[in-house]
């Protein structure tokens, strides 16, 4: 039986998480924590085999107990399910010692699963995030970052640099704007920039502009 802790300072999310793992008939929530510096009190006095935290929570943080637990119980998987994107914090919480990180709007089984394999000392990934991991790793470091684009984001980013709306690119690439705005997000995660005057001062700074 996999033996659980569950670190939320929402009374009704430890309870609607609580209700869902004991579902699965080799887990069960033991023990509940509404605070990172009560989990580790309780970690300290007994032994869980997986914990699952929130990040944001009074006083000290996700990250905080993430930190403390890597030092003082290393082998001691915690999983992150949190309300924030993958993008903004699960790189940070696996370099600070995460088993896995999960946004709260994921499915049910993924959440069993995350348990399951933390348990037997894997790491677990969603499909979206290793998506993104392994565009970050395939990413030519000799390459210029406009070298990584298709021939059409190529294009966009040129008639972005230009001073063209998404509607104007749209109509000139005989596309819908919604497909010119996911060429534009694709671009903006690829060279790794904000905004389009990045973008506008990267073309003209690398001579993209005619």
């Amino acid at each position: 039986m996999i033996k659980l802790l569950i670190a939320d300072d929402h009374t009704i999310v430890r309870k609607g998480l609580k209700q869902l793992i004991q579902t699965a008939k080799d887990m069960s929530v033991v023990d509940e924590a509404s605070s990172a510096s009560e989990a580790i009190d309780k970690i300290r006095q007994s032994r869980y085999d997986v914990i699952v935290t929130d990040i944001t929570m009074p006083g000290m943080n996700g990250l905080d107990l993430l930190k403390i637990l890597r030092k003082e119980k290393p082998d001691l998987p915690v999983l992150v399910l949190s309300m924030h994107p993958e993008e903004q914090y699960a790189v940070r919480c696996f370099k600070s010692g995460a088993a896995g990180y999960l946004t709260k709007d994921s499915a049910p089984n993924e959440l069993i699963d995350a348990i399951r394999k933390a348990n037997k000392g894997g790491k677990y990934v969603s499909v979206a995030l290793a998506e993104k991991l392994a565009l970050a790793l395939d990413m030519d470091t000799d390459k210029m970052p406009h070298e990584t684009l298709s021939d059409r984001e190529f294009q966009v980013l040129k008639l972005i640099a230009s001073g063209k709306t998404i509607k104007d690119i749209a109509d000139e690439m005989n596309l819908s704007s919604k497909t010119v705005s996911t060429y534009r997000t694709r671009i903006l995660e690829k060279t790794r920039m904000n905004s389009n005057s990045e973008l506008t001062h990267y073309a003209i700074k690398n001579d993209l502009v005619i």
